[in-house]
């Protein structure tokens, strides 16, 4: 845990508090029983390698609550990033990987940690609303699990497998969409989340969907690393 000694001005303050054991966070996503493995990019270079073993697993330790350094400046300029705040989201769509889902506002913990949305059978994802709204500006963040030993595949189970280019829309409250393209999708180890990259202040609009992945560690009952889509908002239309 890092001692901060000097409270951050409050666009970056609401970045660490997303940040805070967002790591611990995500890994409350568990493994699936079945016979099929989520799609994983690769590992960072020198980093551990994808076995995965199809034992069945556990529900994963509460989350953690390691402080996270402070926000920089991250992402690309996005061609058309919003003016004013934008409203609040309400359905998912990514369709090169067949996720639809409506989200669910996630804020935090009592401990601080970031919330993440429930396992059940109707496995939904979740925008963490401490932060920007996606189409904002911005990093907007969503969670989501990667699958479950009761239910099989979660939401983002093929988030690994998004390559850059394809779209992700985001419908919101005041019947707009946001239209993101994909930049790229990376693995990182838990113990060496890019807190920067993800929940840096950024000048346009941009969205990182996160879950788990790379190898379950049985012991610990929580995947190593965290697999994280960037994309930058490409444009708005009507619903």
């Amino acid at each position: 845990m890092t001692e901060q000694t000097r409270r951050p001005p409050r666009r970056a303050w609401t970045a660490l508090a997303a940040a805070l054991a967002v790591v611990g966070a995500v890994a409350v996503v568990i493994a699936v029983t079945g016979q099929r493995s989520a799609p994983t990019p690769p590992a960072p270079s020198g980093a551990a390698g994808t076995t995965t073993s199809t034992a069945p697993r556990e529900a994963g330790p509460p989350p953690g609550t390691d402080t996270a350094p402070g926000p920089g400046t991250a992402g690309g300029t996005g061609a058309a990033a919003d003016a004013a705040p934008a409203a609040a989201p309400v359905s998912l769509a990514i369709p090169s990987i067949g996720v639809t889902s409506d989200l669910q506002r996630l804020g935090l913990n009592d401990d601080g940690t970031v919330e993440v949305p429930p396992l059940g059978a109707d496995d939904r994802a979740g925008w963490y609303d401490r932060g920007p709204a996606p189409g904002a500006v911005g990093p907007a963040v969503l969670l989501g699990h990667v699958d479950s030993a009761e239910h099989g595949p979660g939401v983002f189970f093929d988030l690994g497998a998004l390559r850059p280019g394809e779209e992700v829309t985001v419908a919101r409250e005041d019947g707009t969409v946001a239209v993101f393209a994909v930049d790229r999708v990376e693995r990182h180890p838990k113990d060496d989340f890019p807190t920067i990259e993800v929940y840096g202040n950024t000048d346009d609009a941009q969205l990182r969907l996160i879950t788990c992945g790379g190898d379950f560690d049985s012991s610990a009952r929580s995947y190593e690393d965290n697999v994280i889509a960037f994309a930058t908002l490409v444009t708005t239309r009507p619903a």
